[in-house]
């Protein structure tokens, strides 16, 4: 019995996520149950929340090789390759790598909030998943710091009944080669499994080759039928050469987009995680404790900083923490109340050298070819300290009415030691501002507010009211940016230990149904940021300082739909509309209130229609569009938008071996993954992948 109900917290399915694809039957939104927006396993239509998820099914399915090609099926999320998995990502946000969104693995944070990474997702074994589950819109209420964008949480797989061994391989264009690999056992009182993914490429473009070693152990032990422990071992290695995004002049990016200025970029990411879930539930409560280890450490020449601040960052955090709650259900008004605290203790380190670049070629299309390491610029220790209790209660007051509020306590702090002492490093021309050691702290309670009414059998409505907060970073607060002058480097260290959290109001209303046949999720919010991060220029000293004075406002419209148009043929779709603008934000270069922020299409849409002629056959023509933005805050240069169409398939051979393959952009559609303006105000492009085929072989026993 126990067994039963945590496997079914991860049956989920979403209409507007997955086609009905490999499974015989498509369910339908009504039958959706989420974890996440709760921490609790909860049924979606009584959850005041815009969850989207993606099946196990599907990602077993389509075999992603970069979380873009499944997170994008998602109403309201968007997410844009970098390089090899790296990724920018969109959710209620322009796509951006701002410490907006918070990663999730089974509900614990894949980092800790006081070492944000944009990347987090790929540290993660995304491909061998048991699902994903994406919650739009701010979360802080019940999972703090950096829940403003939205919370992505992976779920990873749960142990087989009885044993099974299986795996796949797959190759494809410019050198790509991936070998999944997975195996497990069930047994009276629990069982285990292991998922292992080796990836090697060498990238469509010049001096962009990767490889990844990774995988999940995950082991699940049950004491009567009670209580249970749930231990999870991931681990990432990732070597890649990191110039895939390298944006190119509008010459190149039509007729030479191979073309890298900057082979010299490289990232090397090791991560490890390990948490033991213990639950003890009876029939009307629940204690759950989970304490977990992690360790994540990065050497990185980031691409994207070569032009104006190059260096050779390694950093490194460890992080010791515990998440506890206790779940109390009544009878009366099916009263639920979640009472829990989140501890995370984080040491971490920065050890950073200038570098000192060969060049050839000026302005835009500068290539970067050579570097040596020049002298330290910074050489620190800090440590985040987080105590965050939490209260969730839950009522229904009518049989189609429940209500439900939560309110959070974050109580955050970093120890900051400084092996430079206070001052200035000087290097050549350049100024790194140093910090004497201190210790910064933040403290912020957070609500949400929330109801569910059932119209009808088929019929939902909520509505919430949720605020959000993001404390500063590590890098925000104590690795301020290079300076050209002592002074100025004096005043953006100063300012940048000033920095208070950004603070985030979110207002939505939506329905969810089934009329004829047809699931539908219509979602409208209005999200406003308050206190953002501004670079400015005094205009008593003329330094440039960051301060929290920015405004901005993100209000929209999602929509997924799914229906059966033929006994073997469905139809998903996901789209958006939203305006991303500026209320108030005025830096030294000029003034852009009222201007809609960069990097924001107003429209994306995702179509998938799936074919299963027979259980053994499965086919996806897919349908992805973004749509045009502005590569700039002044609103003067546009990027037109693209659709591009994908390709995938299944075909089983008999019940041991099966093949399956891909191709991506079909039409061979030349596109940019990111557009902006570049220093000297010339439109760069980072161009997207040509189509590209993939195509495989897995054999399951």
């Amino acid at each position: 019995m126990h067994a039963e109900r945590i496997r079914s917290l991860v049956a989920l399915s979403c209409a507007c996520a997955v086609g009905g694809a490999w499974a015989a039957e498509a369910e339908t939104i009504l039958e959706q149950v989420t974890v996440t927006g709760t921490r609790e396993k909860e049924r979606l239509v009584e959850t005041p929340a815009s969850v989207g998820a993606v099946k196990a099914e599907a990602l077993a399915a389509d075999k992603p090789a970069h979380p873009a090609q499944v997170m994008n099926q998602i109403p309201g999320a968007a997410v844009a390759v970098t390089n090899g998995e790296g990724h920018t990502t969109a959710i209620r946000q322009p796509f951006t790598t701002s410490p907006v969104y918070l990663f999730l693995e089974d509900g614990i944070p894949s980092r800790s909030p006081g070492f944000f990474n944009h990347n987090a997702l790929y540290e993660i074994n995304i491909p061998q998943s048991g699902g994903i589950e994406v919650n739009r819109g701010p979360s802080s209420a019940l999972y703090g710091s950096e829940a403003i964008g939205g919370v992505v949480n992976v779920l990873t797989r749960v142990p087989p009944r009885k044993t099974e061994l299986g795996g796949s391989v797959e190759m494809g264009e410019n050198g790509w080669r991936r070998a999944l690999l997975s195996g497990g056992s069930g047994y009276e009182n629990g069982g285990f499994r292991a998922d292992l993914n080796f990836t090697q490429t060498d990238g469509w473009r010049d001096d962009t080759a990767y490889d990844r070693k990774s995988g999940t152990l995950r082991w699940d032990q049950f004491i009567g039928d009670s209580t249970s422990i749930k231990t999870v071992l991931g681990f990432s290695e990732i070597d890649q050469d990191t110039g895939a995004n390298s944006p190119l002049v509008r010459e190149d990016y039509k007729h030479d987009p191979t073309r890298n200025y900057l082979p010299i970029a490289f990232r090397k990411v090791s991560a490890l995680r390990l948490s033991s879930s213990f639950e003890h539930e009876t029939a009307d409560s629940l204690l759950s404790i989970t304490p977990y280890v992690r360790d994540n450490s990065m050497d990185l020449l980031a691409s994207f900083a070569l032009r104006f601040d190059p260096s050779l960052a390694e950093t490194r955090n460890q992080s010791y923490g515990l998440m506890a709650k206790w779940r109390q259900d009544f009878v009366p008004m099916r009263a639920r109340l979640i009472a829990g605290i989140d501890l995370d203790v984080s040491p971490g380190s920065r050890r950073e050298n200038r570098v000192n670049a060969t060049t050839r070629g000026s302005g835009a299309s500068q290539e970067f070819i050579a570097y040596t390491l020049g002298p330290r610029i910074y050489d620190y220790d800090v440590e985040y300290r987080g105590i965050s209790p939490y209260l969730h209660g839950e009522i229904s007051p009518t049989d189609r009415l429940r209500l439900t509020a939560g309110l959070r306590y974050d109580d955050m702090r970093y120890t900051f030691r400084n092996d430079f002492a206070a001052g200035v490093v000087q290097v050549g021309g350049s100024f790194y501002g140093q910090a004497a050691d201190t210790t910064v702290s933040f403290r912020r309670a957070t609500p949400k507010l929330g109801a569910t009414y059932a119209l009808s059998q088929d019929t939902h409505l909520f509505a919430s009211y949720n605020q959000g907060f993001r404390a500063p970073s590590e890098s925000q607060l104590f690795r301020p940016s290079r300076a050209t002058s002592r002074e100025s480097a004096l005043a953006l260290a100063q300012s940048a230990l000033e920095l208070d959290a950004i603070r985030a109001d979110q207002i939505e209303l939506g329905v969810r149904g089934v009329v004829a046949g047809v699931s539908y999720d219509l979602v409208a919010y209005d999200l406003t940021k308050h206190d953002d991060i501004v670079s400015q220029r005094d205009p008593e000293t003329t330094q440039t300082i960051t301060t929290n004075a920015g405004k901005t406002r993100h209000r929209g419209i999602e929509l997924g739909l799914g229906a059966p148009l033929h006994r073997a043929v469905r139809i998903d779709v996901s789209m958006s509309y939203a305006w991303h603008e500026f209320e108030s934000w005025k830096t030294e270069r000029d003034d852009f209130g009222g201007n809609e922020q960069a990097s924001a299409p107003r429209f994306m849409s995702n179509t998938r229609l799936t074919w299963t002629p027979t259980a053994a056959i499965r086919t996806q023509l897919e349908w992805s569009r973004i749509g045009s933005y502005w590569l700039d805050d002044a609103n003067t240069v546009k990027y037109g938008g693209h659709n591009l169409f994908n390709l995938r398939g299944n075909y089983a051979l008999n019940p041991t071996w099966s093949l399956f393959g891909s191709i991506q952009n079909l039409t061979d559609k030349r596109y940019a993954e990111s557009a902006q303006l570049s220093t000297r105000s010339t439109p760069v492009y980072s161009p997207g992948l040509p189509r590209t085929v993939i195509a495989g072989v897995e054999a399951k026993w």
